[in-house]
């Protein structure tokens, strides 16, 4: 049987992996003079509650010997796929085919870029599990999930104007201007998922929201579709937002979720995620 692993961005812990039978290698966040395992020795809550103190974090790749602790168990009989975070966002993908080189199984390894990250990556996993627990090939999964691939659609809409600018997002002249504005910032993914590109600036957080709705309904989101809010330390802002696209989409699925420590420290705090994928 296919077995399946997969890193911190598809929004699972390594202990709700374990618990499906999903591996899942964390990415490492360095914050106040400490790196840790996101979603394993530090939690969102805990993270975004040190960058209040005033500290600045930063975020890697899982380490190798993560991954190499998954990659050893793929044999002839159970290959192993591995979905990665986008690449060009994260040094995840590139760093998961460098282990699998060094592998002397790596034969029976098999690893993808998702191109997306959060919920859709993580709707990418849960799909691919499903289809090797019903035995499917490592070929059928992969017909599947690049439906997937090609039905997505991310925004991040940012609180903090800073981010953007120490990211390289946005312009220091742009992040100053729309900081006293107040304006409210909307990036996506820009082609191939590689980059977070600019989409919108926006009046309000409604706007935004709006924004996002407008084009979800370009892209035809409907009934079959998956939509994730992603939050860090906003939930009532989430849940309007959730509304919002709930009275636009009442015939789609909604999860709601904290954001990981990894992509805090590209959005900042209070930042929000809306994401839409389609389910196979």
């Amino acid at each position: 049987m296919v077995q399946i692993s997969t890193d911190t961005s598809c929004m699972m812990t390594p202990a709700q992996g374990a618990e499906k039978g999903i591996g899942v290698a964390p990415l490492n966040v360095t914050i106040a003079g400490e790196t840790y395992r996101e979603m394993d020795e530090i939690m969102p809550k805990e993270f975004v509650k040190i960058i209040y103190a005033g500290n600045l974090p930063t975020s890697s790749q899982p380490s190798p010997g993560a991954l190499i602790e998954f990659f050893e168990k793929a044999t002839e009989k159970d290959p192993l796929l591995h979905i990665s975070m986008a690449d060009g966002l994260s040094g995840s993908y590139q760093s998961a085919c460098a282990v699998r080189e060094t592998m002397p199984n790596k034969d029976y390894i098999t690893v993808i870029n998702s191109a997306t990250l959060c919920g859709p990556h993580g709707l990418m996993v849960r799909t691919a599990k499903k289809l090797a627990d019903e035995g499917k090939s490592i070929e059928e999964i992969l017909e599947k999930l690049q439906i997937q691939m090609e039905n997505n659609k991310s925004f991040l809409i940012p609180q903090d104007f800073d981010y953007l600018r120490r990211g390289g997002r946005l312009s220091p002249t742009a992040a100053k201007v729309g900081g006293l504005l107040k304006l409210v910032p909307v990036m996506t993914q820009g082609e191939g998922g590689k980059n977070l590109e600019k989409a919108a600036m926006c009046r309000n957080f409604d706007k935004a929201i709006e924004k996002c709705i407008e084009t979800f309904q370009r892209l035809n989101v409907n009934e079959e579709y998956l939509i994730t809010i992603s939050h860090a330390d906003t939930v009532e802002q989430a849940r309007h937002a959730q509304a919002m696209l709930s009275k636009a989409f009442p015939g789609a699925a909604f999860e709601l979720v904290d954001l990981t420590c990894a992509f805090v420290t590209q959005g900042g705090p209070k930042c929000v995620a809306v994401q839409a994928c389609k389910r196979v």
